[in-house]
């Protein structure tokens, strides 16, 4: 993959061992992109397969918003709109599903709006950067559809069922510091500085204990559904493990030798 910016074909790169995917630009209104989604199914597709390694996945758009959904315009002008958005909606959740199945951290850069799919996507992230002016909004209903990309999933474990229920059915606008208030944003940066320290922050992650990262993500996702002992179980299990992985090893010589680790 080489790398990509507004101007190139591409809408995937990898760079410092982050895989960098945009999923919307200026120039489309900054409505969902497919051929950028599409590419990042690729993309992470040879993640969780193992050909491709990266330390971390960073989602991001281009231009004054995140991602305000899925192309309506488009939805209008199709001769079969059922066929047409049940179509968008497969290769949108083929790209879901390989972005929740990769082990490295998930993060977004949450600048202006991020509505329809593109709360979606904020709702699959591990860390969200979002700015005072950051607003989402689930949309859906205000064009009489139902969510996609896994929202009815994500958004009930982030904020509650009965708050997912209120925040669906009253298409509510959500400001940055009730965003993170209610969990789907991690926190607040300047405006300015969404999408660098979004940036700065994968850059951080890409270089830090991978296996470790990929143990706690493991935990965190199976613990939805075990009880406590069989956490405890999985949790002694794991850092029994961690201790004696490279990055384990290095953590701790580090730690005792009062140095930096060095997790590359």
């Amino acid at each position: 993959m080489s790398n990509s910016d507004d101007y190139s074909p591409s809408k995937v790169s990898v760079e410092d061992g982050v895989l960098r995917i945009i999923v919307a630009t200026e120039a489309g209104g900054a409505s969902l992109d497919l051929q950028g989604i599409e590419e990042g199914t690729a993309a992470l597709r040879s993640i969780v397969a193992g050909t491709t390694e990266i330390g971390s996945v960073l989602l991001i758009g281009r231009g004054p918003n995140f991602c305000a959904g899925g192309n309506v315009h488009d939805f209008a002008g199709a001769d079969d709109r059922g066929a047409f958005v049940g179509s968008v909606a497969d290769s949108f959740h083929a790209f879901v599903r390989e972005l929740a199945a990769v082990t490295v951290p998930v993060v977004a850069g949450v600048h202006g709006w991020a509505a329809g799919a593109g709360m979606s996507l904020v709702c699959l992230t591990d860390i969200a950067i979002g700015g005072p002016s950051t607003k989402l909004r689930p949309a859906y209903p205000s064009i009489g559809f139902t969510p996609d990309g896994g929202m009815s999933w994500t958004l009930p474990r982030i904020v509650g069922s009965g708050r997912a229920m209120d925040i669906l059915l009253n298409d509510s606008i959500i400001n940055g510091e009730d965003a993170v208030r209610l969990g789907i944003l991690s926190r607040l940066v300047g405006d300015d500085i969404v999408d660098s320290e979004a940036e700065r922050l994968a850059r951080t992650l890409a270089n830090g204990p991978t296996s470790a990262y990929q143990g706690i993500k493991t935990l965190l996702a199976n613990s939805e559904s075990a009880t406590l002992t069989q956490q405890l179980d999985a949790e002694s299990a794991s850092i029994s493990a961690a201790a004696s992985s490279p990055a384990g090893v290095e953590g701790v010589d580090a730690f005792i030798e009062k140095r930096r680790p060095d997790f590359s």
